[in-house]
């Protein structure tokens, strides 16, 4: 099982530039309220990543701890000069960071897994044709891929 690859982001100007040292765990599309005003969009695209994969260069804020659906908290890290979200941080997904999937290079690579919240979409996007959809979150243990779990349990159990 080899995870190990490069992959580059960046945000809309440039300033802020990330690499990924392994692939990610899983990717997802959230419908939520939250990430539709958020994003100004229908949905966003998020992929997981294991938080020591992530190396980021320029200057990146971060958003005062916000409630996420879950009830925990959420930063969001941003480019300082043109407001793109690079990725999230939330409370509940421990050792783990949500990169915003359409900064990435080949964000084609990774489209989405799962479709979440669906009982928040907008009428007019059709996910007819989408097996993994779940009216709200889902279980992760159960909806990842076995070697995410694999990957997950033994980070975590290093940080111990």
């Amino acid at each position: 099982m080899n995870n190990k690859i490069e992959l580059k982001g960046k945000c809309l100007c440039g300033a802020v530039k990330y690499k990924l040292s392994e692939k990610p765990l899983f990717t997802q599309a959230c419908h939520c309220k939250d990430c539709k005003i958020l994003t100004g969009s229908s949905y966003v695209i998020n992929s997981s990543v294991l938080e020591n994969t992530l190396i980021t260069e320029g200057e990146i804020s971060s958003t005062i701890k916000l409630q996420a659906g879950s009830g925990k908290s959420v930063r969001i890290f941003f480019c300082n000069k043109c407001g793109s979200y690079i990725y999230t941080d939330y409370e509940s997904a421990i050792g783990r960071l949500n990169v915003r999937t359409k900064t990435l290079e080949k964000s084609e690579e990774f489209p989405p897994q799962a479709h979440i919240f669906t009982k928040d979409k907008d009428e007019w996007v059709n996910l007819s044709n989408i097996n993994n959809c779940f009216e709200k979150m889902y279980d992760p243990k159960e909806t990842w891929p076995k070697e995410s779990i694999i990957r997950i349990k033994e980070y975590l159990n290093t940080k111990k």
